[in-house]
């Protein structure tokens, strides 16, 4: 799997554990809910951001590298 594979398959797997966690919230909004997501998702949101910009610079970084040794 290619670095922008991976990254589309992050994404994509991202964007279904939000729209699970919307669904989730409709019947379970309450202080446990509240931490839950504080202490588990938003963490994990931030850390996918760093991720996601990560594989763009390495994606970045294989072209030159390519580049560099034809």
């Amino acid at each position: 799997m290619g670095v922008y594979e991976g990254r589309g398959l992050l994404s994509k797997s991202m964007k279904n554990l939000q729209a699970r966690w919307a669904e989730a919230q409709l019947g379970w909004n309450d202080e446990a809910a509240a931490h839950f997501e504080k202490k588990y998702l938003e963490p994990l949101q931030s850390d996918f951001k760093s991720a996601m910009s990560a594989m763009d610079h390495v994606a970045v970084t294989l072209v030159q590298v390519r580049r560099d040794c034809e």
